[in-house]
């Protein structure tokens, strides 16, 4: 059976994110730098231990590579099929707390189906059949239940269709459906962990910029008014990603992943993710993934990187219509440049070894540096529990055992709970038990009434004023770029987010009166 999660008595309304540096502590145990999925989750573990904890980010919550994935919650196939049977069980467990115990309001079961066309032969097929096999065992090993994420199996011609009625028919003979987790939003986990983690006391800042660091403080610039402070830290840790050789020297070997996003229209009926073997390769595939949003994401690239590391990567023509190739093979309906609505790529903390970047091992490492920073680098956004974990220990400051494998997020319940709430789905989708405060907040702050608060800011914009003012008025969002691009994901799609400007642009304006009038 699914583990129960028992929500904790914390004030959730005074889990407020800020932004600058007004108000910082002089000292504080731990120092985190970066905010993106690891480092939230390092200020988490380290303040729900009891530790006194800042946390920082030059720019925003989930900036960098924690909001350009595939918004899956991997179960490590991939890497057992290369042997990598560490990370292929590490990443099996943490997927099913996170989908069991600590965010089943941000995950959801996924539907894969592997579809078997006349290019993938029967020895293919035979070999991809026991690998979903050797997956489902990890999942048994992870203890995660079938009602969670069930067996694989076999399905029929007629099956596949139903499930992916644009299907390139000619040649089809059925397909292997298997089953993984999948995120609501990669930056939206970051943000509830962030906020849970000043639930249990951590001060949690974006737009505050280390300048320099060592293992006993910093100097931080506060990026909207320029005002440097400088704050003492028994122990700092170093969790910027792909960033870290900013803060010390660590040798990195990043690579590109770039993704494509496409209206679901364009592939009308899909109800599974589709996974279409990368020609040339035995265990690579690209991937074509609805979201609840309307979208579909076509992924994954794996380009090496070389040279100065962008603070936005770009995607490549090149690797746009490698993916609509390779992805266009499975359908009938042809994919165009045109098609693509949107596209963005991201970059892999890998850590340099001989190889290629798609062979390297997603494997953590816990770095200490010369002055005693301790670095946090390479693992997946699946992974990031472990890894903030491992950071921790590695401080040596906290004498309590990690409490984050059973610790729910803010909004977590299980899944029966979730079902049963009665606020609008997509406030119960993205916020779990907090869709009430949500929109009561909302409320309290523009005096607008509910049909006004959840209606969609645009035709193709399912987002809400409700959401954008709670970004606002709890999540630290202090601009158009913090709404659109991280708090929602409007921005993947440069015509919506044009839509949306003026929402949000209201959102911070009623938010700044609200403040005003309290004062």
């Amino acid at each position: 059976m699914t583990a129960a999660v028992t929500s904790h008595p914390l004030d959730s309304d005074a889990a407020r994110i800020r932004s600058g540096t007004a108000g910082l502590p002089e000292e504080t145990d731990v120092l985190v730098i970066g905010l993106g999925i690891t480092g939230a989750g390092v200020a988490l573990d380290a303040a729900s231990r009891g530790q006194r904890v800042v946390a920082v980010d030059a720019f925003d919550l989930a900036f960098g590579t924690s909001r350009w994935s595939s918004k899956l919650v991997h179960g490590g196939l991939r890497y057992l099929a290369r042997l990598q049977l560490g990370v292929a069980h590490e990443s099996a467990v943490e997927r099913g707390i996170l989908m069991e115990r600590t965010a089943p309001h941000l995950t959801h079961a996924m539907p894969m189906l592997l579809p078997l066309m006349s290019s993938v032969k029967h020895t293919q097929a035979a070999l991809a059949a026991t690998g979903f096999v050797a997956g489902d065992m990890l999942r048994r090993g992870a203890h995660t239940s079938r009602e969670t994420l069930p067996r694989p199996r076999r399905i029929s011609r007629t099956e596949a269709l139903a499930l992916a009625p644009t299907l390139r028919r000619a040649g089809l003979r059925g397909g292997l459906l298997s089953w993984d987790g999948q995120l609501e939003d990669d930056a939206r986990l970051v943000t509830c962990i962030a906020r849970t983690a000043v639930a249990h006391g951590a001060d949690v800042r974006n737009h505050a910029r280390v300048v320099s660091a060592t293992g006993s403080g910093a100097v931080l610039r506060d990026e909207r008014t320029g005002a440097e402070t400088t704050i003492r830290a028994k122990k700092v840790i170093n969790a910027t990603g792909v960033w870290a050789a900013s803060i010390v020297d660590v040798d990195l070997k990043p690579s590109r992943g770039t993704h494509l996003v496409l209206r679901a229209s364009t592939l009308p009926g899909l109800t599974t993710a589709v996974t279409a073997p990368i020609p040339g390769s035995t265990n690579r595939f690209a991937l074509v993934l609805p979201q609840p949003d309307g979208t579909l994401y076509v992924g994954l690239t794996d380009e090496e990187v070389e040279g100065e590391i962008p603070d936005v990567p770009e995607p490549s023509e090149a690797e746009i219509g490698f993916l609509l190739d390779v992805v266009a093979a499975a359908f009938d309906r042809p994919l165009h440049r045109s098609d693509v609505i949107g596209a963005y790529a991201g970059l892999r903390p890998l850590l340099r070894s001989d190889g290629s970047t798609s062979d390297l091992s997603r494997e953590h490492a816990v770095l200490v540096s010369e002055t005693g920073v301790i670095t946090i680098v390479g693992g997946k956004l699946t992974t990031y529990r472990q890894m903030a974990e491992d950071a921790v220990d590695a401080t040596g400051l906290a004498d309590g055992r990690c409490r984050t494998r059973e610790l729910p997020l803010l909004g977590a319940a299980d899944r029966g709970r979730l079902a049963a709430l009665e606020e609008p789905a997509r406030l119960v989708r993205r916020f779990g038990t907090e869709a009430a405060l949500v929109l009561q907040n909302a409320r309290t702050v523009t005096g607008l009434a509910d049909d006004e608060l959840l209606a969609p800011i645009a035709d193709t914009v399912p987002v809400t004023l409700a959401e954008l003012v709670f970004g606002v008025t709890h999540e630290g969002a202090v601009d158009v770029d913090d709404l659109l691009d991280r708090r929602t994901r409007v921005g993947l799609v440069p015509a919506d987010r044009e839509l949306a400007v003026p929402a949000a642009e209201r959102a911070l304006q009623l938010a700044a009166i609200h403040m005003t009038s309290q004062m």
